[in-house]
């Protein structure tokens, strides 16, 4: 693999009592290579990844780990089974779920996504 790789990691700390809406810009051009999502309750919550164009592009719903048990994402789970490409300047966006629908909701929710530069 070419490039150098970066993480990009969310914390979340407590009982989540609302839905969460992260944003960031892209500073460069990336792909998405991982992602990593956990809580520490047994939680029915979910979470998807696209762009400000697009809030689903990348990823669409999927389940955050349980009883702090990340689950794993990657080229398989992602849009078009491909790695995303997404250039600079792309307001990329996470959509949380924090219960689902109307489940339990998450606790102290890490989300930690893993790019390679280019």
């Amino acid at each position: 693999m070419q490039g150098t790789l970066f993480t990009q990691s969310f914390h979340i700390p407590g009982t989540l009592a609302a839905n969460i809406n992260i944003r960031w810009k892209v500073p460069f051009d990336c792909q998405l290579l991982h992602v990593s999502a956990s809580n520490s309750a047994a939680t029915n919550g979910t979470f998807i990844l696209g762009s400000s164009a697009d809030d689903d592009a990348y990823l669409t719903t999927a389940d955050i780990g349980d009883s702090n048990v990340p689950n794993e994402f990657d080229k398989d789970n992602f849009a078009g089974t491909e790695f995303p490409h997404i250039a600079k300047g792309t307001i990329f966006v996470i959509t949380v779920d924090y219960d689902g629908a109307a489940g339990t909701a998450a606790a102290n929710l890490s989300l930690v996504l893993t790019f390679a530069e280019g």
